[in-house]
C-alpha cells in the first residue's frame, strides 16, 4: 500500500493533470466539498463548486488550453489525518514554450484523509516575488521610521493600543 507521502504526491500530481486537462469536474474532485481556494490576486472560493465553477469559466476563457507546471516541495503531517504541503508552480499558456519567472507562484496546502483518499482542504496560491529585507540602518528603515515618529506626533495612523481594529472586508469570488 502507497504511503501517505506517495498518496498526497499523487493528489498533487492530480491537481496538476485537472489543470492541464482543462478538466474542472477533474479539478473540483482533488478538493473536499467545504475546501478554500484563495488565488494569487487574494480571491477567495469557498467551497467546492464555487472553486469548480471559477475554474471551468477559466478553463473555458481567459486560461483555455494552458497548463500546470511546476513541483512538490513539502509535505509536512500536523496529524496522521492532515498534512501541509508545499509546491512550487505557474500556468503555462498555449503560446508560451517556456514560464516566465513573474510567473510562478507557490502553493500552500492542507490535505486532509478522507473516506475517498486524501483530498485538497484549502490552498493559498501566491506569486514568488521575494523582496530583501532592508537592514534597520539602512535608508528605507530610517525613513521609515521617522515617517512613524512624524506620524505619532501629528496623531496619525494606527490606533493606540487597546483600541478597538477593524479591517474591511476583501473581496470574495
Amino acid at each position: 500500500m502507497p504511503t501517505s507521502d506517495e498518496q498526497i504526491t499523487q493528489l498533487f500530481k492530480q491537481f496538476m493533470q485537472a489543470w492541464t486537462d482543462n478538466d474542472a469536474a477533474a479539478f473540483g474532485a482533488c478538493f473536499t466539498a467545504d475546501a478554500d481556494y484563495v488565488s494569487y490576486d487574494g480571491t477567495h472560493a469557498t467551497g467546492r463548486p464555487a472553486l469548480q465553477d471559477n475554474h471551468d469559466r477559466l478553463f473555458r476563457g481567459v486560461l483555455a488550453g494552458s497548463a500546470l507546471v511546476g513541483d512538490l516541495e513539502a509535505i509536512r503531517h500536523i496529524t496522521a489525518e492532515v498534512a501541509v504541503v508545499h509546491g512550487t508552480a505557474s500556468v503555462l499558456m498555449p503560446w508560451r514554450s517556456e514560464l516566465p519567472k513573474r510567473r510562478l507562484s507557490r502553493q500552500t496546502l492542507v490535505v486532509v484523509r478522507t473516506e475517498q483518499g486524501w483530498r485538497i482542504s484549502a490552498i493559498h496560491n501566491g506569486r514568488v516575488r521575494p523582496v530583501t529585507i532592508p537592514a534597520p540602518d539602512a535608508f528605507p528603515s530610517r525613513m521609515s521610521q521617522a515617517m512613524s515618529r512624524i506620524g505619532r506626533r501629528l496623531g496619525m495612523g494606527r490606533p493606540s493600543p487597546g483600541a478597538p481594529r477593524t479591517i474591511s472586508s476583501a473581496t470574495s469570488a
